[in-house]
């Protein structure tokens, strides 16, 4: 069940195998790519695009180490005690299809249901096909066991790579108000990344805008400092990929990601591009009123 996990992974890690698949890349090239989705990144805790005007070189300050390292300790703190389950409607534009949907959360997992394509309401046979496919999973007791086990393995890689974050980065400070300390980081060359998701995540700069209130991560922005190859070249991501996380309080002190903007281009050897442009934004949040995803699927069945 999703809860206030390591706050970019909440979105990513739920959708892409793309790294996983990574690690099987020598045995079977084939099924690695047969299988991807739509490429991004696993890079769970602080990637964060660098804004319009280059970051300025600093030298590093432990005191602002010391922050971030505080700020995700509030995240893990959260990660093991909320429990909150909510509402939304999700707008998500990718470049073969821009769909709005409506989302419910349940103790169970998540369900959702597509409203709108292309900015216009789905036609009485798209309904109705949309319908049945949520009724299918909801009868579907192993595909909602692959959904949990697949979101219990993406939380639990996303928590290592949160944990990575204040040790992967050189933090400087960039300003402070009462309200928000903006830190701004660039790649740490003494730091030793485990994985491939780790040395993703290790070769981004960017700025982070952190919430006194809470001490909660507000704003993640980053953007890729040089080309990735990974398996000898065949798989490449592009030096100056971005993504732009916003996050708020949509109700009792709860914080869940509310604008997610994607923007890395990338090829596989032999294969077409598989860069990721992806704009999505949720809105409308409020407590979920169901427990189940049957439930959940009685109240989207009659949502319009």
């Amino acid at each position: 069940m999703p809860t206030c996990i390591a706050f970019i992974v909440d979105h990513f890690a739920h959708r892409f195998s793309f790294y996983t698949n990574l690690r099987h890349l020598n045995a079977s090239k084939a099924s690695m790519f047969a299988e991807r989705r739509h490429f991004a990144v696993l890079m769970s805790a602080a990637l964060l695009v660098v804004s319009a005007a280059p970051v300025v070189a600093q030298e590093p300050a432990p005191d602002a180490q010391q922050a971030i390292r505080s700020a995700v300790e509030s995240e893990m703190q959260a990660n093991r005690t909320d429990r909150s389950i909510w509402t939304y409607r999700d707008h998500d534009s990718v470049p073969d299809k821009n769909g709005t949907y409506l989302t419910i959360e349940t103790r169970q997992g998540t369900l959702r249901r597509m409203i709108e394509l292309d900015g216009r309401p789905l036609s009485p046979a798209d309904a109705q096909a949309e319908v049945q496919r949520m009724n299918d999973y909801v009868h579907d007791p192993s595909a909602q066991a692959r959904a949990r086990k697949n979101g219990a393995h993406d939380d639990e890689q996303a928590a290592q790579l949160l944990t990575m974050l204040p040790n992967a980065f050189i933090w400087t400070f960039v300003s402070q108000s009462q309200e928000f300390i903006t830190l701004s980081f660039r790649p740490n060359p003494n730091f030793n990344p485990p994985n491939i998701e780790a040395r993703i995540m290790g070769m981004m700069a960017g700025q982070v805008l952190i919430a006194r209130d809470g001490n909660r991560i507000r704003t993640l922005k980053g953007q890729l400092t040089e080309n990735v190859n990974i398996g000898f070249g065949l798989v490449r991501m592009y030096k100056g990929g971005t993504f732009d996380i916003e996050r708020r309080q949509v109700g009792g002190g709860h914080w869940q990601i509310t604008d997610t903007h994607v923007h890395i281009g990338g090829h596989a050897l032999f294969f077409k591009s598989i860069g990721t442009q992806e704009d999505e934004e949720k809105t409308e949040w409020k407590p979920s009123p169901a427990d189940t995803l049957i439930d959940a699927a009685r109240i989207l069945e009659q949502k319009q």
